[in-house]
């Protein structure tokens, strides 16, 4: 399960943050993980909340947006929504994609206490 290393990463962003920034708790951490970015989240989740105890991170709230995947449509010229990396263009049916988002994996925000 990559999620482990993928919350063991986060974990360690989260604290170096907290030391630059000196808080000692973070009450809400808000993720974003693209459809393409090959992370399942409640695998993340779970994987986050087994690391959380003892941590900067303990008892706080996780939030993980799932936006949908982007492609630009090299067929008919337009940047469209996908659901599944496979799927075809939602407007002409072609296959000829190449994703510009919704492969990312990023800390949207953090909320903390001092």
């Amino acid at each position: 399960m990559h999620e482990m290393s993928l919350a063991g990463g986060i974990l360690r962003l989260v604290e170096q943050a907290a030391e630059r920034e000196r808080f000692d708790r973070v009450t809400r951490l808000h993720l974003e993980a693209g459809r393409f970015s090959g992370v399942e989240v409640r695998a993340l989740r779970f994987a986050l909340d087994a690391i959380a105890p003892g941590t900067c991170l303990d008892g706080a709230a996780i939030e993980i947006d799932e936006p949908p995947g982007r492609a630009w449509c090299l067929k008919c010229d337009a940047s469209v929504d996908l659901d599944e990396r496979a799927d075809p263009c939602p407007q002409c049916g072609g296959h000829r994609l190449q994703p510009t988002g919704g492969t990312e994996l990023r800390v949207i925000d953090i909320l903390v206490n001092d």
